[in-house]
């Protein structure tokens, strides 16, 4: 595998299993970024896919197929795991699969036609001016109007915010299953959280939630923070979490925030950026949302 500019720290043999390459996706300044388990050309049922994720420590696992190349690029097949199972999509783990086929190829621009159980996108990646970037576009994503008054109550409680004040704005959005979309006061009161795991667990749980995904304030450049707490899907906290950035770019256009930088990671030591724009207008416009990535290791589980 072509690693030009030395992003591989090594292989390790562990064993005589598929290839295993980690791959840090959403890179802040060339820092931080968070791991995932990528394996290009090995079948996966859920046991092996949530065996890879759990024994390479990454939350995620992504298993890729590459196919022939169609008019929008290379045909790329992905399945996404964590510890708990699979997942329908998983927008780090299309970034993580995407700059790791563009470094193999050498690093030129990689166009393609990505298919995962939620539909079709068309991804990118290459590696410019040195820097590994991948992006791709997200479908429509949903962003519904207010709730009934009290109908998130046990979700802010659970992540210890009073019902008033900004998280009175929480919306539910989706760009392929719901999650919860939390506005707090700023950077300070995000790094206080402290959520009861169990309980946010459960409260998700009983609304259909996939989770929720607490945010600052946009400054005037589109620049905030958040934090996505997902203990329904088997991570507490996501380093990274694209396609709800994807979707809260979604909420904050209307609101004249045309793109958005999104720092996340930093309570996890590991931090990670995410960007993301709208691709038009209206109901049905597309989120593009895109990071940098490095590719780091590759092992062989046993």
């Amino acid at each position: 595998m072509g690693c030009g500019g030395g992003c591989c720290a090594g292989v390790v043999v562990e064993g005589g299993g598929p290839a295993v390459v980690v791959v840090r996706v959403c890179l802040r300044d060339g820092r931080g970024g968070s791991p995932t388990a990528v394996v290009v050309g090995a079948d996966a049922g859920e046991a092996v896919g949530r065996d890879v994720a759990v024994r390479t420590g990454a939350s995620h696992a992504v298993f890729v197929s590459v196919g022939g190349t169609r008019p929008g690029g290379r045909e790329v097949a992905l399945r996404f795991f964590t510890a708990a199972g699979e997942l329908p999509a998983c927008g780090h783990g299309t970034l993580a699969a995407l700059a790791l086929l563009a470094e193999r190829a050498g690093g030129g621009e990689l166009r393609a036609v990505v298919r995962t159980a939620a539909g079709v996108s068309a991804g990118r990646a290459a590696r410019v001016g040195g820097v590994l970037t991948a992006s791709f576009d997200v479908g429509a994503v949903e962003v519904c109007g207010p709730a009934a008054a009290g109908a998130f109550d046990e979700v802010l409680e659970a992540l210890g915010l009073p019902p008033g004040g900004p998280a009175g704005g929480a919306r539910v959005a989706s760009a392929g299953r719901p999650r919860l979309l939390v506005p707090v006061a700023g950077r300070s009161e995000l790094a206080a959280l402290a959520p009861d795991a169990d309980r946010l667990r459960a409260a998700c749980d009983r609304l259909g939630l996939l989770g929720c995904y607490a945010y600052s304030p946009p400054t005037a450049g589109g620049r905030l923070a958040a934090r996505m707490f997902a203990p329904s899907i088997g991570v507490p906290e996501d380093i990274a979490n694209v396609n709800s950035t994807a979707c809260v770019a979604a909420r904050l256009a209307g609101a004249g925030v045309p793109s958005v930088a999104v720092d996340m990671g930093d309570a996890l030591g590991a931090p990670a950026t995410v960007t993301a724009a709208l691709r038009g207008s209206g109901p049905g416009a597309a989120v593009r949302v895109g990071a940098e990535a490095v590719v780091e290791r590759t092992v062989r589980l046993r």
